[in-house]
């Protein structure tokens, strides 16, 4: 049964802009207080310039004021489904291990905890010395 995070992701990824890599990737990024923020890829002629779905729903969700996160689901057209890049992983571990990251495909889904997908990240504790 699919849930309303996973219909928010679906519904981002409908507006991805990926004209040079035809990969659409839809997230949607729940907070702890249950706010719910949603991004697509949105590709760029100077591909390094790309920002992935992920970083654009923390991006709506930090500028809203969010800190806590609880799930993030991200949908794509692989399979087995896609997990986030190295880079996303790294943004949202800043806020977090915890959070539940669920990569959601057409023939199912794949779920692991941040700190999984990421082990011994780089955080702010080490630009406070």
């Amino acid at each position: 049964m699919e849930d309303d995070l996973i219909r928010t992701a679906r519904a981002a990824r409908a507006n991805a802009y990926a004209p040079y890599s035809g990969y659409t990737v839809g997230a949607a990024l729940e907070t702890v207080d249950g706010r719910v923020f949603a991004g697509a890829n949105v590709e760029n002629a100077s591909l390094g310039l790309t920002n992935c779905a992920e970083r654009v729903a923390l991006g709506a969700a930090i500028t809203a004021g969010a800190r806590g996160f609880k799930r993030i689901v991200v949908v794509t057209h692989s399979s087995p489904p896609a997990a986030p890049c190295g880079a996303c992983r790294q943004a949202l571990a800043e806020f977090g291990h915890d959070m539940v990251v669920e990569a959601v495909g057409p023939d199912g889904s794949c779920c692991w905890r941040l700190g999984q997908l990421l082990p011994d990240a780089f955080g702010g504790e080490y630009l406070e010395s």
